[in-house]
């Protein structure tokens, strides 16, 4: 019987893992579009469908980018709502079904677990679903115990109530762990820098973004690293790579803003490493703002933020951007060639030769990508390079940093947006991958090799 033959159901027992993480994260969207659409939602009157569609996107992709104000927008229900988006889109939302499932009795199948190692970053599927529940319970005590200390600190703050205080710590602790960005103190009366950037603050947020964009695998060795005796080599680049990355972000930030005219230029030297270490961290998908004026960064900041974001987090992380494994593999790659070696090498180890191929697929789409949104919005919006590729990459990244063009998108704009963002929470090549071997087959012919003209 032919593959296009097969009953509808025998189909959808099939679908390869991949294209079960996109057609899921597909109906969260809507799900979500059609519970921020309800009246009770707004403040003062119900969303949009394309504002309600932007939010939920930018809410389950963890990405922060909107075209609403939530803290003013919002109801409680509403911002009780998009809470519950950012923490599934956050946790995932494979590990939230596979836990509901299990709760009810339900078996899990083989396909799922796939998806759900995918998505966790897992290369095999052992103990999955005692895996995804230790992830689920550890998620919400890294962020429980972050709402309490946020709870305890802004409590003292004349202007919120403990009632508003508890709310806005549970709701900032989910938002910085997931690397979601959203706040809810922007537009709201009293708080016109928006989320607070006293040291403590900016401790206690930067240290759950920081947590959340390790990445699920990191997580779990550093929690247990009294009974291994040595970490992964994942582990050990990750680690290296965002060390790294946030020391060179920090470094140019903190020199280029500190300068006369910059915005740090008025801070003393402390604040200007404080905030300089929290806009590094942030930049790379988290979307908080750490500088006093943000819209008044110079260049260079705005280039390092991009170069940030575009890198983004860990594998299975909060985060988005092409991963600091890309990153750390083309970079040994390049070291590797430099040196005149066969093979990727690093640690100890040699890397996989199909892993310098995934990375170097995954740079390519995520350009092609970033590309392609640049042109269609400049095509379609009378703006500058500059702002559009920042707002295109912070929304490839899932960061939600922005200049503030978001707002001003039309609704193809908006929807191209909600496409990268879309694009760049499941990863570079899941879309990819869901969409050529739902219907492909392995290869049968191998021809003959042929060298081509590189460089």
């Amino acid at each position: 019987m032919p593959p296009n033959s097969l009953p509808t159901r025998r189909r959808l027992r099939t679908t390869t893992p991949a294209l079960r993480l996109v057609l899921g994260l597909v109906v969260l969207v809507l799900l979500g579009t059609l519970a921020l659409i309800l009246p009770f939602e707004g403040r003062t009157h119900a969303l949009k469908w394309n504002e309600a569609l932007f939010t939920a996107t930018s809410a389950l992709t963890v990405t922060g980018l909107s075209i609403i104000t939530p803290g003013a927008d919002l109801s409680i229900y509403g911002q009780i709502a998009l809470l519950l988006l950012i923490q599934m889109g956050g946790v995932g939302f494979m590990v939230v079904a596979v836990v509901v499932l299990r709760l009810l009795g339900r078996r899990i199948s083989l396909t799922d677990r796939l998806a759900l190692s995918d998505s966790l970053g897992l290369l095999a599927p052992a103990a999955i679903v005692r895996l995804s529940i230790r992830v689920l319970l550890t998620v919400l005590l890294i962020e429980g115990l972050g709402a309490l200390l946020l709870f305890f600190h802004w409590r003292s703050d004349p202007r919120l109530t403990d009632a508003q205080a508890a709310f806005y710590a549970i709701f900032h602790a989910v938002s910085a762990f997931c690397n979601a960005g959203f706040d809810l103190f922007s537009g709201t009366p009293g708080y016109p820098e928006g989320v607070p950037l006293d040291n403590v603050s900016v401790i206690i947020l930067g240290s759950l973004i920081f947590l959340g964009g390790l990445g699920i695998p990191v997580l779990a060795e550093l929690l247990s690293f009294w009974r291994i005796r040595h970490f992964s080599l994942h582990t050990r680049l990750t680690m290296l790579v965002v060390l790294f990355l946030l020391l060179f972000g920090a470094l140019n930030i903190g020199l280029a803003e500190q300068r006369p005219g910059g915005t740090l230029a008025n801070e003393p030297f402390t604040r200007q490493v404080l905030l300089s270490l929290f806009q590094s961290i942030s930049a790379r998908t988290a979307g908080f703002v750490g500088l006093p004026d943000f819209a008044a960064m110079t260049p260079a900041t705005q280039l390092t933020l991009i170069i940030l974001m575009f890198i983004g987090c860990a594998p299975a992380s909060m985060g988005g951007g092409i991963t600091t494994g890309t990153f750390a593999a083309l970079t040994i790659s390049l070291w590797s060639f430099a040196r005149g070696q066969q093979q990727a090498q690093f640690g100890g180890r040699t890397l996989a030769v199909g892993t310098m191929r995934k990375a170097a697929a995954v740079l390519t789409v995520s350009l092609f990508i970033v590309c392609l949104a640049i042109w269609l919005i400049l095509m379609t919006h009378d703006a500058p390079l500059d702002r559009v590729t920042f707002e295109v990459v912070s929304a490839f990244a899932t960061c939600g940093l922005t200049l503030g063009m978001t707002s001003q998108l039309n609704l193809f704009g908006q929807l191209v947006i909600c496409f990268v963002m879309f694009w760049g929470r499941l990863g570079a090549l899941t879309v990819i991958v869901a969409i050529a071997r739902s219907g492909g087959r392995p290869d049968v012919l191998h021809y003959p090799e042929e060298q081509i003209l590189i460089g």
